[in-house]
């Protein structure tokens, strides 16, 4: 079996941070879809299959074939993100239509609550207190900027509550992908859990919104760029970084999702930013450097 060739760790940390931008837009194009919530998830992970299909058809045979799973449990381990993916995007985007932009995306990006506490429950997990201090600092800054939003009548409770669950399934999904990065390759990791992803939204789609189709060349651009950008661009970024970085501050780290989906929603949707908002930006990523030294 061919070893994984893991990135540096500064170059890791650079993608990460740059995943956490790119991620941090895709709240502004599922507002923007043309099609339900549902389906916009569905075509994000479906229209991400295709260039992944082509960069795997041109891998080298030896190189697909040690990568392929080899046993059941295997296979259980590889769709487990992909589970968690389409339970954080069917929430995550339901509450987006529902509550505002900046709401949806603040709560579900209390993630790393679910990372830290997951990763203790279940696989023994240690962190620093310095990792801790950061990881409060981090979710103080994601509530201030929460309450800035709040004090200006955007959001919604049942949205807001939604918008937790996203948090759990995608606190499940960094989890689950952490232990796949030192068998399995990126593109791998990336093309079996978006595929099982899209199995698990299919039914949904069908079931719960009228029409899954785009019908217009805006439609499809959308989620185009939802698939191509966000992500094979942002998930890929971070399960490369996953190869070095601990979930539990990768997780931390992606709290900068908020501040560009606040400030793009307040650029292209008019959703106002309040000094609150402003002051929570900076205690998220106040927060992400201490946790960083711990």
């Amino acid at each position: 079996m061919k070893t994984i060739v893991k990135p540096s760790e500064g170059w890791s940390l650079a993608a990460l941070l740059l995943a956490g931008i790119i991620i941090g837009l895709s709240p502004i194009f599922v507002r923007l879809s043309d099609i339900g919530p549902i389906s916009t998830a569905f075509w994000r992970v479906t229209l991400a299959l295709l260039p992944l299909l082509v960069w795997r058809a041109a891998e080298d045979r030896k190189e697909q074939a040690n990568q392929q799973p080899r046993s059941l449990r295997e296979v259980l381990a590889l769709v487990t993100p992909g589970a968690m993916l389409a339970g954080d995007l069917l929430t995550w985007h339901i509450s987006i239509h529902i509550t505002s932009v900046a709401n949806a995306t603040l709560l579900a990006n209390l993630a790393p609550i679910f990372v830290v506490l997951g990763g203790w429950l279940l696989f023994g997990n240690t962190v620093s207190r310095t990792f801790l201090a950061g990881l409060a600092l981090a979710v103080a800054g994601v509530a201030v900027l929460n309450l800035g939003v709040a004090s200006g009548g955007a959001g919604d409770l049942r949205g807001d509550a939604i918008a937790v669950v996203a948090a759990m399934f995608y606190g499940g999904y960094v989890l689950s992908l952490s232990r796949l990065r030192s068998r399995y390759s990126t593109l791998t990791t990336l093309l079996w859990s978006t595929g099982s992803a899209a199995v698990c939204l299919l039914p949904f789609a069908l079931v719960f919104e009228p029409s899954i189709w785009p019908l217009t060349a805006y439609a499809w651009a959308i989620v185009i760029a939802l698939a191509w950008i966000c992500h094979i661009g942002g998930q890929g970024l971070i399960i490369y970084a996953l190869a070095v970085l601990p979930a539990s501050f990768s997780s931390l780290t992606l709290l900068i999702q908020p501040v560009v989906a606040a400030f793009v929603a307040w650029l292209l949707l008019n959703e106002t930013i309040s000094a609150f908002q402003a002051l929570g930006g900076v205690v998220v990523i106040a927060g992400i450097l201490v946790a960083r030294r711990g």
